[in-house]
């Protein structure tokens, strides 16, 4: 693995799993982190001994902190992540022109770089099974920012062909480190948190909408498989395959809570809802070698058996 590593957003949910994954498996790497706090936790940091610089990558002075020193390989994880933030100026300034600014430096440099991108580019309709390749209609602006990043991604590669470059379109990420999010974080970690409170898990309509879930572990080992698998410039699906529905989210967290719930069920307010995603995942296996190790029920174990199911953020 590189010696020197960047990884934006390292304080948020999917990139703390990543950093502390890489620093478990690689002691010796030198990994800076990259980040605001506008959707990070300090506490996702805990046993992180590594480098921290507190800025906003869009205003970031990447050559006075890196130029002499470039980094071998940046995770760029930073960005907007509430879908429910309908200002796209908002959305296109954190998430394209913060990408926009980082790519300028690394033109030219000799290194590796994998970008989070969504599955909220898919949108609503087309098949049922999502795959890379389908066209794209994002419902809303997190979406719509997802895929200009894409663009950009794209001609960037065209400019720089020695930098290979791996766009992952994660599904619905869930898993431990999340908590801090409240309101954008996984359905699943929302329905936990008001199932351990005593209260009834909220579904929209009749909770038959189904998602990829994808546990935060499986999450992390597509993303690290991407950084040196990708040959040139790449987009890919980073999902379990397997659409569950709400329903079933509710159903094994009773299973692993103990607990008997009754859904809530009322009108979904999102026009911009999607009411199915389904990663086809053929193309990612075939590329990275990455295969799915946990489903729905094996992921919502790992994530009780983790101490963060549930969590209260003020924990």
């Amino acid at each position: 693995m590189a010696r020197d590593i960047v990884i934006t957003g390292g304080a948020g949910f999917i990139g703390s799993n990543l950093v502390l994954e890489i620093q478990r498996r690689e002691p010796g790497a030198e990994i800076t982190i990259v980040d605001d706090f506008r959707s990070g936790a300090f506490g996702n940091l805990s046993g992180f001994r590594g480098d921290l610089v507190t800025a906003d990558v869009g205003q970031l002075d990447w050559h006075r902190l890196f130029g002499n020193r470039p980094p071998e390989l940046v995770f760029h994880l930073a960005s907007i992540t509430d879908t429910t933030v309908t200002d796209t100026a908002i959305q296109m300034r954190a998430n394209v022109e913060g990408w926009r600014h980082l790519l300028s430096f690394l033109a030219g440099k000799s290194l590796r770089v994998v970008y989070a991108s969504s599955a909220a580019v898919y949108g609503i309709g087309g098949s049922t099974r999502n795959r890379v390749g389908d066209p794209e209609r994002p419902a809303n602006a997190y979406g719509f920012s997802k895929l200009q990043m894409e663009h950009l991604a794209r001609r960037f590669a065209g400019e720089n062909p020695g930098i290979p470059m791996a766009g992952l379109r994660y599904f619905n990420v869930y898993g431990p480190r999340e908590t801090h999010k409240r309101q954008s974080a996984s359905m699943i970690g929302q329905l936990a948190a008001q199932i351990r409170s005593g209260k009834r898990p909220r579904l929209f309509t009749d909770g038959n909408q189904k998602r990829d879930f994808i546990y935060v572990a499986d999450a992390v080992e597509a993303t690290l498989a991407a950084a040196f698998a990708v040959k040139g410039n790449g987009v890919f699906n980073v999902g379990s395959g397997r659409a569950r529905s709400f329903n079933e989210v509710v159903s094994c967290l009773d299973s692993a809570l103990g607990t008997r719930s009754e859904p809530d069920y009322f009108p979904c307010p999102y026009a911009f809802f999607q009411p199915h995603t389904e990663a086809d995942i053929a193309a990612t296996r075939a590329a990275i070698g990455y295969e799915p190790r946990f489903s729905l029920e094996k992921g919502i174990k790992a994530y009780r058996e983790s101490g963060w199911l549930g969590r209260d953020p003020q924990e």
